[in-house]
């Protein structure tokens, strides 16, 4: 019996991670869903950002320049550091942490198109060291 091993050719997929927090204030305008967390109270994110594509930007070998994205993640999370997320959003809305991964993913996606970035994005919200949401989808126009 002759075995022949061949290599596994597989599609690999480059990341770059960039973290900062936040800290905000908000209710679920007293949803009996929430329990508790219903009224108003505050919360402090840690936001992790993960930016992926499948092939590195050729000519500097790298997926995004970790300087813009550090710098574009703090100026988009300062529509909301600090703020009651109830006057930010007035209409009613339920600021959950899935709610929020998806407004800063959308936040992001606009600065990302004018850098030329091309491909998906994860925005990872954790409300503690064992909880959290994401949101993930590539980076495009809404």
């Amino acid at each position: 019996l002759l075995l022949v091993l061949l290599p596994i050719m597989t599609t690999g997929r480059y990341t770059l991670g960039v973290r900062d927090s936040l800290m905000i204030a908000h209710s679920f305008h007293n949803n009996p869903n929430f329990g508790p967390a219903g009224g108003m109270h505050g919360a402090t994110y840690t936001c992790d950002v993960n930016f992926m594509c499948n092939e590195l930007n050729p000519e500097t070998n790298w997926v995004i320049n970790i300087g813009d994205a550090t710098q574009i993640l703090s100026e988009v999370l300062s529509k909301y550091n600090l703020k009651n997320l109830d006057e930010v959003f007035p209409n009613g809305e339920l600021t959950t942490t899935e709610f929020m991964a998806r407004q800063i993913h959308n936040d992001l996606c606009g600065r990302l198109i004018e850098l030329g970035f091309e491909g998906d994005m994860c925005v990872k919200l954790w409300e503690s060291h064992a909880a959290w949401a994401s949101y993930e989808n590539a980076v495009k126009s809404e």
